[in-house]
C-alpha cells in the first residue's frame, strides 16, 4: 500500500515504513536506546530527504520516550531537578540548532551536513561501543570479572562555581555543567533528529557522576521535552516535519519495542552491546559510501 508524504513530496510503501519503525523499535527495546540515531539514516537510505528524515524522527523519539518516563517515575528513577536544568539547556539548544539548520538550508548544504555529521557520530560511537563490548566478552570468556567504572565528577565539573544540591542524584555540583550538556543535546536533536540518550547517559555517568539508578529515567525525561520542543521548532521554522511519516513510524516502533524487550531477556548483555555496535558501524560505513562513492546532489533546491 503506497502512501503520499506531503512534506517529503514522494510516495512510499506504508508497510516498509512500519517495518522500518518496527525494526528500530526492536533495537530500542533490546538495548534501551531511543533509536533516533538509526531511524534517520535508515529513512535516508530509503530515499527520504535528510532534512525531512531528521525532523520527523524527532517526533518518533518523543512518542517512544513517554512510556519510558512513566515507568521510571513509578520506581523513583527520575531526578526532576536535574532533568529541569537539562531541559532548559536543551530548549535553548533547539533554538540555536534551528538557526544553524536554516543557515545550512539557505546555503543548500543541509542534506550533506546531516550525512557527514551522522558518519562522524556513528563511527565514533560504534567504535567506542565495540571496544567496550569486546573487552567485556573476552573477560567473560576468560572467566574474569569486568571492572566497574568509578563514579566521580570530571575535574572541570568539580571546579565550576554556584553549586547546587541534586538530592535524588546525590550530587553537589554546579548547574552550569548539565545546562551545557542539555544545550549540546538540543542542537543535536534539532539537526539530526536524535534524542541524544547515547551521549547523554555516558556524560551523566562519567562527567556529572550521577548514580546509575536515576540516569536512564532522567535522560528520558530530558529527551521527552527537548524532542517536543524540537518538533515544534521544526514545524514553525523549517516546515520539515512530515506527520504522516511520523505516525507510521510510531505504529511500528511501539510494537517493535515490546518484541525487543522480550528478546533482551534471552540474550547476554555484553553480546547485545556488541551486536548494536556492529549495526551502528555498518550504518556509518553505508553512509560514508553514499557520500564518497555515490554522493547525492551537492546543492538542494527549495521551491518558493
Amino acid at each position: 500500500m503506497d502512501i503520499y508524504l506531503p512534506i517529503a513530496n514522494l510516495s512510499v510503501n506504508a508497510l516498509v515504513i512500519i517495518l522500518l519503525g518496527g525494526g528500530v523499535g526492536v533495537l530500542s527495546g533490546m538495548f534501551g536506546v531511543g533509536g533516533g540515531f538509526l531511524t534517520t539514516p535508515l529513512l535516508i537510505f530509503y530515499g527520504i530527504p535528510p532534512a525531512v528524515a531528521a525532523a520527523s524522527a524527532s517526533t518518533q523519539v518523543t512518542g517512544a520516550s513517554v512510556s519510558g518516563v512513566f515507568a521510571h517515575m513509578k520506581r523513583g528513577g527520575v531526578d526532576f531537578q536535574m532533568g529541569g536544568v537539562l531541559v532548559v539547556g536543551g530548549i535553548f539548544g533547539t533554538g540555536a540548532g534551528a538557526a544553524i539548520f536554516e543557515i545550512l538550508e539557505s546555503l543548500g548544504q543541509i542534506d550533506t551536513v546531516i550525512n557527514i555529521l551522522y558518519v562522524l557520530m556513528l563511527s565514533s560511537i560504534g567504535g567506542l561501543m565495540a571496544k567496550e563490548s569486546l573487552t567485556s566478552v573476552l573477560a567473560v570468556r576468560a572467566g574474569k570479572p569486568v571492572a566497574a567504572a568509578k563514579r566521580r565528577h570530571h575535574p572541570l565539573v568539580a571546579n565550576l562555581p554556584m553549586r547546587w544540591r541534586f538530592y535524588r542524584s546525590g550530587l553537589y555540583i554546579s548547574p552550569i555543567a548539565p545546562l551545557i550538556l542539555g544545550f549540546i543535546t538540543g542542537i543535536m536533536t534539532m539537526l539530526l533528529g536524535v534524542g541524544g540518550g547515547f551521549i547523554m547517559v555516558p556524560a551523566m555517568l562519567y562527567l556529572l557522576g550521577m548514580g546509575a539508578q536515576v540516569v536512564v529515567g532522567t535522560s528520558l525525561f530530558q529527551i521527552l521535552f527537548v524532542t517536543m520542543a524540537s518538533t515544534m521548532m521544526h514545524s514553525l521554522t523549517t516546515k520539515a516535519v512530515d506527520i504522516v511519516l511520523a505516525v507510521f513510524l510510531l505504529i511500528g516502533s511501539v510494537t517493535g519495542a515490546q518484541i525487543g524487550a522480550r528478546l533482551a531477556q534471552r540474550m547476554r548483555p555484553e553480546y547485545l552491546r556488541l551486536f548494536l555496535a556492529a549495526i551502528v558501524l555498518l550504518v556509518a560505513i553505508r553512509m560514508a559510501l553514499g557520500l564518497g562513492w555515490r554522493p547525492d546532489e551537492i546543492y538542494t533546491l527549495q521551491a518558493l
